[in-house]
């Protein structure tokens, strides 16, 4: 039997929910450039709090400083697939993964050498 929660309606309002979310939070505290890259939006600039590491995804929005290369672009995409997947489960089950990136799956899955894990 298919979950209900998962890659569903119930999981993809959640991903609407968390995107908005991140815009309300990106939009007035990004000081740098705000665009859309293949459906993610990118917001620059923003102060380091916000964030772990080098940029956060929630919903469709990456959150960064200025770490917003092609590659970690593309890592970040598969977050934003992840965050249609699970809605707001996602910040818990990311959060059971593990701290550790090498060993977290949904960093795993994202492309650790895109996100500027291992080189």
């Amino acid at each position: 039997m298919r979950n209900p929660l998962l890659d569903s309606p119930v999981s993809r309002a959640g991903w609407l929910f968390a995107t908005a979310v991140g815009l309300a939070i990106g939009v007035p505290l990004s000081t740098g450039r705000i665009r859309v890259v293949d459906g993610l939006v990118v917001c620059s600039g923003l102060p380091r709090w916000v964030f772990r590491r080098g940029g956060t995804c929630v919903g469709s929005v990456y959150l960064t400083r200025d770490n917003d290369g092609d590659r970690v672009l593309r890592h970040e995409r598969v977050h934003v697939t992840q965050w249609r997947r699970y809605g707001m489960a996602m910040p818990l089950l990311y959060a059971l993964a593990g701290r550790d990136p090498l060993r977290n799956r949904f960093e795993v899955e994202a492309g650790l050498e895109d996100g500027g894990y291992v080189r």
